[in-house]
């Protein structure tokens, strides 16, 4: 093989080599979420998957947009998280539509969603209260504290 033949050769798989971790890397941290509510509740992936996309989901229905894009653009992979989020039934949609009725009517229905969201992940409705600060903890590392306090208000 010519010297510059090589040389393109070895430049290629380089670029291949890095390319692939970098993917790996770009994977890994929006797997990391996942892995701590795997780790710290015992739900499985797509359990935890699913539950952090319905508490997003939440997040974008109940924050203004500049808010929930604050959010987003500190969790690698909310877009991941949002199509994992289950469909919400009538009963769910029918509560979420309290919040026209006022705050503590609206954060009710809101809660009631969700609660329904985590039924149909087969959970409980009590794991929306251990989901909420695994999730704060992880927007915080990745967001600081000002953006895991635009959903503080929300889920407690």
């Amino acid at each position: 093989m010519k010297p510059i033949q090589s040389g393109i050769w070895m430049l290629g798989m380089v670029l291949l080599l890095v390319g692939a971790l970098g993917l790996n890397v770009g994977h890994a941290g929006g797997m990391e979420l996942v892995s701590m509510l795997v780790d710290k509740l015992g739900v499985s992936q797509e359990q935890a998957t699913g539950g952090a996309g319905a508490l997003f989901q939440n997040a974008k229905e109940n924050l203004s947009t500049a808010a929930f894009q604050k959010v987003a653009d500190a969790v690698p992979g909310m877009d991941k998280y949002l199509a994992a989020a289950p469909a919400k039934s009538e009963a769910g949609s029918a509560l979420g539509s309290l919040s026209s009725l006022g705050k503590g009517a609206g954060k009710l229905g809101s809660m009631a969603g969700l609660a329904d969201s985590f039924k149909s992940l087969g959970m409980d409705s009590g794991m929306v209260s251990k989901f909420a600060p695994v999730v704060m903890e992880y927007v915080q590392s990745k967001g600081g504290d000002s953006v895991a306090g635009l959903l503080k208000g929300l889920w407690k």
